[in-house]
């Protein structure tokens, strides 16, 4: 795959989880990555640039992408992982619930967004990629969970949006809306109750969040796409 030798992909969230899993299949396909979350570690990798710090905060946005530039010369694509869940009935959620959700999901979004796609705009091409939840899209009496669609539903829509926007100068954005995937944030004692949440009765594993990222990267006609990859949970039940 040589046409994509020099490529370069920024990853939030990318200490573990799906973040991690999308960091290793990065560096597969040759791409450069720029890793960046509260707790990383440096890398010894010369093609993993580490970057440690708070995706809600601006100054963290314009470090990583600013350090990205000078490590590997451009940007190519940003896969925006980073996210908190926090599951609560409605008149449950404190304030320092709602400001870390808006903190970590909204502007944690926005302000890289905003700095790589300059440095896209720069080379007339790029990819955006937002990890998202089906449940915006079908919202569910046993989870109850407002902030995640209050603010990754802000993301879907924001997706489409900017696809729009940046149709004709060759920056595409597209959101992958997963299901419940099995990653540290879940114990093993819950799993069977989070796989009967999907249709097909079991949870998702994070190499099919992977798959579906490496998907739309390679897919040039494809913008404002939600993928969902959900176990058929947003199709119904």
């Amino acid at each position: 795959m040589s046409h994509q030798q020099h490529k370069v992909a920024i990853v939030t969230g990318a200490s573990q989880g799906i973040g991690a899993g999308l960091v290793k299949a990065l560096r597969e396909r040759n791409y450069s990555v720029v890793a960046t979350s509260r707790s990383i570690q440096p890398s010894n990798d010369p093609g993993v640039l580490a970057i440690a710090g708070d995706i809600g905060s601006p100054e963290t946005a314009k470090r990583v992408v600013s350090e990205g530039l000078a490590r590997f010369g451009r940007i190519d694509s940003l896969v925006n992982n980073a996210g908190i869940f926090i599951a609560k009935p409605f008149t449950q959620y404190t304030e320092g619930d709602f400001a870390s959700k808006i903190a970590t999901n909204v502007a944690g979004f926005f302000h890289i967004t905003q700095a790589a796609v300059e440095a896209m705009e720069r080379n007339g091409s790029g990819h955006v990629v937002s990890i998202t939840t089906s449940l915006i899209d079908h919202a569910n009496a046993q989870v109850p969970s407002v902030l995640a669609s209050l603010t990754k539903g802000g993301l879907n829509a924001a997706t489409r949006s900017l696809a729009i926007e940046y149709a004709a100068r060759g920056i595409r954005f597209n959101a992958v809306a997963p299901g419940v995937i099995k990653t540290p944030m879940h114990a093993p004692d819950t799993h069977a109750w989070l796989g009967a949440l999907h249709p097909v009765g079991h949870m998702g594993e994070i190499g099919d969040i992977v798959d579906a990222v490496l998907y739309l990267e390679s897919a040039s006609f494809v913008t404002g796409e939600i993928l969902h990859v959900d176990g058929g949970q947003s199709a119904g039940h």
